[in-house]
């Protein structure tokens, strides 16, 4: 259970998100990412060591360079459910229960 919420939370963390989704579907220079990204050489390389340590990012030479890619199919079907999720148009039904619920969160605090 930790290492999941570990994991979670490294990608909450916006830059190293957006380096994963750069590299989802094909490995990226650690040159290109940056230029992408706008991000600092120092800045990618320290995000880059977590998702590795993580293993949620993979590492390869190429000559004098890295190349980095998701670490494995696991953690890219994750990403692309997610980004599915959020793409894709819900429906919103009429659910008391949710807006019960909703109305006693707001409502703590301004008594």
């Amino acid at each position: 259970m930790t290492d999941i919420a570990e994991v979670f939370r490294l990608l909450g963390e916006p830059n190293r998100l957006r380096i994963v989704l750069v590299c989802l579907d094909e490995a990226r220079l650690v040159g290109e990412i940056c230029e992408v990204l706008g991000l600092s050489q120092s800045l990618t390389s320290h995000h880059l060591r977590l998702l590795r340590t993580a293993r949620i990012m993979r590492a390869t030479r190429q000559g004098r360079q890295v190349a980095y890619t998701i670490d494995d199919d696991h953690v890219r079907d994750v990403l692309r459910n997610m980004i599915a999720h959020f793409v894709e148009p819900h429906e919103h039904t009429h659910d008391p229960a949710i807006e019960e619920a909703g109305s006693c969160s707001s409502s703590k605090g301004t008594s």
